[in-house]
């Protein structure tokens, strides 16, 4: 799909029915939020509590729970450079496809929080992506560099890391903040590399289509709430109701019924295995 340049929509998942759920509706290639994950697994937001091995659990029993591949969040490698390079080779082991590499420091924070974000140096960063593309065993496990830079430093600085990091070997580039057409376009001619963009649901980066996105050198489009806030306003809704009246019949339209949940989970294949090798009577 890299090799392809052509603009990939790539919805987060953050447990086994929502990466589910991608793959029954038909996209090619689902990703993990570490966001979503941390509040899904431990009620917390995204700041940087959630271990390398809470987070690399999930994401294997999820990997393989999967037909179409998956790109894993994780976080800042989890350390230095030997961090990162143990980091890859259990992720590649877990059958992830790939992973993304933030340059923040230490305790991590939400890219998206509206205050500015303290990153390593470009140079430490450098290393740690050096570090990641030594460790990985498969060519086409998928490194992904993310900087943070904008938000303190600005576009400038951050198209140079973006550019210093993807000859250090990133198969793309993340520049978080670069919300624009004209910020993306200016992102891809310092960084000469392909572009992942984060999506929110509001601001400018909703409202650019495929065909924009594409023209500026993008080639994912990262998005990253799109299931947990759709999850908490159904799940509010629901469980307001249930409370309020003691049933859901106000809310029961919007949800799916047990056939369809079950064909989520591929429940039909399960049996049709069962038949197949259950022993004879």
């Amino acid at each position: 799909m890299l090799n392809q340049r052509r603009l990939v929509r790539m919805p987060c998942a953050y447990d086994g029915l929502s990466a589910r759920i991608a793959q029954s509706v038909g996209f090619p290639v689902v990703a993990f939020s570490g966001n979503a994950v941390s509040a899904s697994l431990l009620g917390l937001p995204d700041i940087g509590v959630l271990t390398m091995t809470e987070n690399l659990e999930h994401a294997g029993r999820i990997a393989r729970s999967l037909k179409i591949p998956m790109i894993c969040d994780a976080d800042t490698g989890y350390g230095g450079v030997m961090n990162v390079m143990r980091t890859v080779r259990e992720f590649e082991a877990a059958g992830v496809a790939g992973i993304h590499i933030e340059d923040q420091v230490t305790p991590k924070r939400c890219g998206l929080l509206p205050q500015g974000i303290p990153v390593l140096s470009e140079e430490d960063t450098v290393q740690k992506i050096m570090a990641a593309v030594h460790a990985r065993q498969d060519p086409n496990f998928v490194i992904i560099a993310r900087t943070d830079a904008k938000s303190m430093h600005g576009l400038k600085d951050a198209a140079h890391r973006a550019h210093a990091y993807a000859k250090a070997g990133a198969d793309a580039v993340i520049v978080m903040g670069a919300n624009t057409a004209e910020e993306l376009r200016y992102v891809t001619d310092i960084a000469q590399a392909p572009l992942v963009v984060v999506v929110q649901e509001t601001g400018p980066t909703a409202e650019l289509t495929d065909e924009t996105l594409e023209s500026v050198g993008c080639v994912f489009a990262l998005h990253a709430g799109t299931a947990r806030y759709a999850v908490v306003k159904a799940l509010k809704d629901s469980f307001q109701a249930l409370r309020q009246d003691s049933h859901t019949r106000s809310v029961r339209d919007r949800m799916a019924t047990f056939d369809e949940y079950n064909q989520v989970l591929g429940m039909d294949e399960w049996l049709e295995l069962e038949r197949q090798f259950a022993m004879k009577a």
